[in-house]
């Protein structure tokens, strides 16, 4: 590199000699910085440039045609066929009929063919409802007049899972399944009894 201008040689040769270097040396150093340039802010692809000719055999050999007669065949997509919904499914039928069963053209009476039938699946979401209990409550009213003893009789609490509480079989069997078996939080489910309370 030329560091000072008052160290370059006399010789004219030897000056276009050193110019010739430090000419290819800046042109080497600029390629170099584009190249830079080019790696980290362009457009990066993985494609090799003869990266086509590796998978093109069945083209290669599918240059010479033979001089076959093809024949074409049309196949007809069949219509895709709802699959049935399971048969044990309790089932509920609703019967659409016209109200006018006259011919349009002529005005006689239209009689029955067939019909065209087609199933939906319908949810039917969890009820909530409470079951009162009630105990009858049976006294003598011969011993309420004679002032002896009244005794009072009353039916037998039914049983009960939770001695005292409100919950019945059914509902700690879905609370226990939802957190156990589903992992839903107690609060959740406590929101989404809630909500069918309201409902």
């Amino acid at each position: 590199m030329i560091d000072d201008v008052n160290s370059l040689p006399d010789d004219p040769v030897l000056l276009k000699q050193l110019l010739a270097k430090q000419t290819a040396r800046l042109m080497f150093l600029e390629e170099q910085f584009r190249l830079a340039q080019q790696q980290r802010f362009g457009a990066s692809s993985e494609a090799h440039p003869a990266q086509g000719d590796l998978f093109n055999e069945a083209e290669a050999e599918l240059d010479v045609e033979p001089e076959v007669a093809e024949s074409v065949t049309v196949t007809v997509k069949k219509k895709p066929a709802r699959k049935k919904l399971p048969a044990d499914l309790p089932r509920e039928t609703i019967v659409h009929d016209i109200e006018d069963k006259t011919c349009t053209c002529c005005g006689n009476e239209l009689h029955h063919m067939g019909d065209e039938r087609s199933e939906k699946l319908e949810f039917i979401p969890a009820q909530v409802k409470v079951i009162e209990h009630v105990r009858l409550k049976y006294s003598c009213r011969t011993c309420e007049k004679e002032g002896t003893s009244t005794s009072v009789k009353i039916a037998s609490v039914p049983p009960s899972p939770i001695p005292k509480g409100f919950a019945t079989a059914t509902l700690l069997s879905q609370i226990i399944t939802k957190k156990y078996q589903y992992a839903l939080p107690l609060y959740r489910q406590e929101s989404l009894l809630s909500n069918m309370a309201l409902n």
